[in-house]
């Protein structure tokens, strides 16, 4: 007889169900449900910056840039994951009503020490890929930005990244 703890695997639906009922932020990963790092001061002034850098060129478009807080659903076969990126971008938005984006045009992602392999090896090189959208950034901590990108129509976003680094 095996002592292992099982895996108790969740459903979309019941991740969101729970939605804002936790103190901490939870992030779906294909049935599992984590928590988040808590981020540095150091970590949220970078967010921030990029946020604020990309608010500032996307005025005027339709294209708005999201914080933190925001939820990204990707959908690839038959996986769900809902992150929570430090910033994004995204040009065609769902409801208002709804609790999640589905087609970010951007993904920032700020590494710290005790994220980087979550955020690089398995949201930037794995997951975020299978967004429709397929755009990805990568900004790290220590201030050297990498670009992870299928097309090149984002050239702006990756030049006000760079403006930050």
């Amino acid at each position: 007889m095996s002592t292992a703890k099982q895996r108790e695997v969740h459903s979309v639906e019941s991740y969101l169900a729970q939605f804002g009922q936790s103190d901490s932020r939870l992030e779906f990963v294909n049935g599992d449900v984590r928590a988040t790092a808590a981020p540095t001061i150091r970590h949220n002034i970078i967010a921030t910056n990029v946020l604020v850098a990309l608010g500032v060129k996307l005025k005027g478009s339709k294209c708005r840039a999201f914080n933190s807080n925001s939820l990204v659903r990707i959908r690839h076969e038959n996986s769900t994951w809902l992150y929570f990126p430090d910033a994004s971008v995204v040009c065609e938005s769902n409801s208002q009503s709804e609790l999640f984006q589905d087609q970010p045009t951007l993904v920032v992602e700020v590494l710290s020490p005790s994220t980087r392999s979550i955020d690089r090896d398995e949201k930037v090189e794995h997951t975020f890929p299978s967004l429709p959208s397929r755009h990805t950034s990568l900004l790290s901590k220590t201030n050297r930005t990498r670009f992870s990108t299928s097309e090149n129509r984002m050239a702006f976003y990756a030049k006000v990244l760079m403006e930050l680094a």
